[in-house]
């Protein structure tokens, strides 16, 4: 395998950035919109305009809607309300960092996959950085709200394997469409549970910081992020991109004690290292790059497997080649 020309591991740390420090700009936007209000916005506002430059991805409507419930109504309406009820923003781009645990386990389940020794070892160590993190959370902060974090990495990592199921050719019109089913039903649960009163209000008194924020997780965050992320994955082995997705709780910690002031425990460090060190040998430990016919043996891909981003997506690992 060829490493990455310098300007493309320069787009896929700038990635990492852009996806790290959306969690502060999260925080952001919780501070002017209910959470499952400025979910819907997200999609929204990313969505109208992505539908109009990107066609329909080849897969089916089933597809699309399911996933969009899984994803956007369920993860990051989940991910939204942990962080609104006191989780914050550097935990919380650690401990999403757990749905690559959930997506092996749940692709053992319905995919019918078997994880090898190393990655089981990867998972056990990455859950025991769950539990030490738990344990950090539990002294400083609602236990609730960390549950509904790791409630979410679960239906991230469901995204994930119904993501591969459906194996879209072209990863950013997948979420461009998928982007489009959230909206209403997230309003629909916003006007249900967080009242028409506040959503009006919040829409009233919108200010240029929330309107920065909405723009932030919808367009850097979710178009740009996703669109270059799917340029490296097109060009490059996805074996030689994914590592640059550890960055993100990385970027996600560091702004969000310079930007915050959120105080990172020693319990806190050692939940980090178990994780990201579990993450890292659950998504890459074991595998073997596979002959693909029609490339030369330098072209090799990895076996098929889902490389996992940290926004909200799976993008496959699917044989491209380079273009």
């Amino acid at each position: 395998m060829r490493p990455l020309p310098t300007a493309h591991v320069l787009l896929a740390v700038l990635i990492a950035a852009v996806w790290g420090v959306n969690f502060v700009v999260i925080d952001v936007g919780l501070a002017h919109f209910p959470p499952l209000l400025f979910s819907a916005l997200r999609f929204a506002v990313a969505a109208v305009p992505a539908v109009l430059f990107v066609r329909r991805p080849g897969v089916g409507a089933r597809w699309i809607i399911s996933c969009g419930f899984v994803l956007g109504v369920a993860y990051f309406g989940l991910l939204f309300i942990g962080m609104h009820t006191g989780m914050p923003a550097g935990l919380s781009s650690l401990v999403l960092q757990v749905q690559a645990v959930f997506t092996a386990l749940l692709a053992m389940v319905l995919l019918g996959e078997r994880p090898g020794p190393v990655r089981l070892t990867g998972m056990a160590i990455a859950l025991a950085g769950i539990a030490v993190a738990a344990a950090d959370q539990g002294r400083s902060g609602p236990l609730g709200a960390f549950a509904l974090v790791v409630a979410s990495a679960a239906f991230w990592g469901l995204s994930n394997v119904m993501t591969r199921k459906a194996a879209p050719p072209d990863a950013l019109s997948w979420m461009a469409w998928v982007s489009l089913v959230p909206p209403l039903p997230l309003l629909a649960l916003s006007l249900a549970f967080e009242g028409p009163a506040a959503d009006l209000h919040a829409l009233r008194t919108i200010d240029p910081a929330g309107i920065g924020a909405t723009l932030y997780v919808a367009w850097l965050s979710t178009l740009f992020g996703f669109g270059a992320w799917g340029f490296l994955l097109r060009r490059h082995h996805a074996s030689t991109v994914a590592p640059f997705s550890l960055l993100v709780p990385v970027f996600g910690m560091t702004s969000a004690a310079v930007l915050t002031g959120e105080r990172i425990t020693a319990l806190g460090w050692v939940a980090a290292v178990l994780l990201i060190s579990g993450v890292a040998i659950t998504s890459l430990g074991g595998r073997r790059p596979q002959p693909v016919a029609g490339t030369a043996p330098d072209e090799q891909s990895p076996d098929d497997q889902a490389c996992d981003d940290p926004a909200g997506h799976n993008w496959l690992a699917r044989p491209a080649g380079r273009s």
